[in-house]
Order: C-alpha cells, then structure tokens, then sequence
C-alpha cells in the first residue's frame, strides 16, 4: 500500500536511538524515550495561503529532521510504525557537515 500524506502533512519513520550511554551503560527498553529525530518518508503538496496559493514544503522526503518529543500521530502503515505531523511540527533538519581540517 502506498500512501500519500495531503496538504502540509509529512510522513516521518522515527530513527533508533543509541542502546548504550557514554560511560557504556546498556539502557532497558522499558526505560528508553522515544526518538525525537527521524526520516521524511513522503511530503504533501503543501499548504494554501490567504491568496489561495499554494506554497510548498521545505523539507523534502530522504531529510533528517528533529521533532517534539509529542509531536504526531502514530499510525501503522504495511507493519511499520510511522507518524503523521504538520510539517510545522518539525523543529528543523539536521545536516552532517564535513569535519573541520587543521589549518596548515
């Protein structure tokens, strides 16, 4: 099954967490949070404004983005778990920048 998230609604896969802390500690299950970073699955074609515009999304499906911690709706899509959120939900889009070079 395919879907299709309408209007300013994204789809979002949550990305796991680390199991271990820092110091090596192993944290249970039932003691984890849930992940508050993710992957854009599918985007809708965007919101309308006042004018009747239509005005697209700035996130784009393959982004890494961070969202509340309640952000959401849980719903299940072809036995994976998945949520649906305003793209105003989503605090930004985490990117991975090149480590910085010594200086010659």
């Amino acid at each position: 099954m395919k879907f299709r998230p309408l209007h300013d609604r994204v789809v979002v896969r949550r990305l796991e967490e680390e199991e271990k802390t820092a110091g090596g500690i192993i944290i249970p299950d039932t003691a984890k949070e849930k992940p508050m970073q993710g992957e854009v699955l599918a985007i809708g074609p965007g919101a309308r404004n006042e004018k009747g515009e239509l005005v697209a999304l700035d996130v784009q499906a393959g982004d890494r983005v961070l969202f509340g911690k309640w952000s959401g709706t849980e719903v299940k899509i072809d036995g994976e778990e998945l949520l649906i959120m305003k793209e105003s939900d989503i605090m930004g889009v985490l990117t991975h920048s090149a480590p910085a070079k010594a200086a010659a």
